[in-house]
């Protein structure tokens, strides 16, 4: 087996959100939240999402129609299978306008074969492992499945991951939650 293999394997198995394989690999299964509720609801901006609590992650996603570019992405990274999982996962899901931001040609070029591995990174980055509502956050820094961290910041204004802001919390399925974003966070 090859370091990509290994590499991919060690994806694949940490976003399983697998309490012993998220500790095997060094990913706490909820790193710097709390059970502080917010002071203030985050921002819901209104989105066709029904509430899934019967359908995973990927189904609850592809209903709401608002999220082909991100399917498009997990299938391209071969990552829908995986949060079609047990779980639980947290992922905080781009908008299909959220893609559209990204500097023209991004997607397609992410989409290649050769740029698996790149698109696997960002894809992974946009998830937690474990079940984190959003009266659950709190601001600090969260490792993701993708192994690095990416910054939280929860204020009267709402919540931030990264650059994006949450626009939609709390879109519950049957093997985690989906927070909404309108931006797509890279890791650094």
């Amino acid at each position: 087996m090859n370091n990509q293999n290994i590499s991919l394997m060690k994806k694949a198995i940490a976003i399983l959100g697998l309490v012993g394989a998220g500790a095997f690999f060094g990913l706490p299964a909820v790193a710097n939240f709390s059970q502080k509720s917010l002071t203030q609801p985050v921002v819901n901006q209104p989105l066709q999402i029904a509430d899934s609590h019967s359908k995973d992650i990927v189904a609850t996603a592809a209903e709401a129609g608002q999220f082909n570019t991100l399917a498009a992405a997990l299938k391209a990274a071969g990552l829908v299978e995986v949060l079609q999982g047990e779980g639980p996962y947290t992922v905080f899901a781009p908008t299909d306008e959220a893609f559209a931001a990204l500097p023209e040609g991004k997607v397609e070029k992410l989409l290649l074969p050769e740029n698996k591995d790149k698109l696997i990174d960002i894809l992974t980055y946009h998830v937690v492992p474990g079940k984190v509502m959003s009266g659950d956050l709190e601001s600090g820094m969260v490792k993701t499945v993708e192994g690095s961290k990416v910054k939280v910041k929860v204020s009267d204004a709402g919540v931030k991951v990264g650059k994006a802001n949450v626009v939609k919390a709390d879109v519950p399925a049957s093997n985690g939650v989906i927070h909404v974003i309108d931006t797509v966070i890279i890791p650094e």
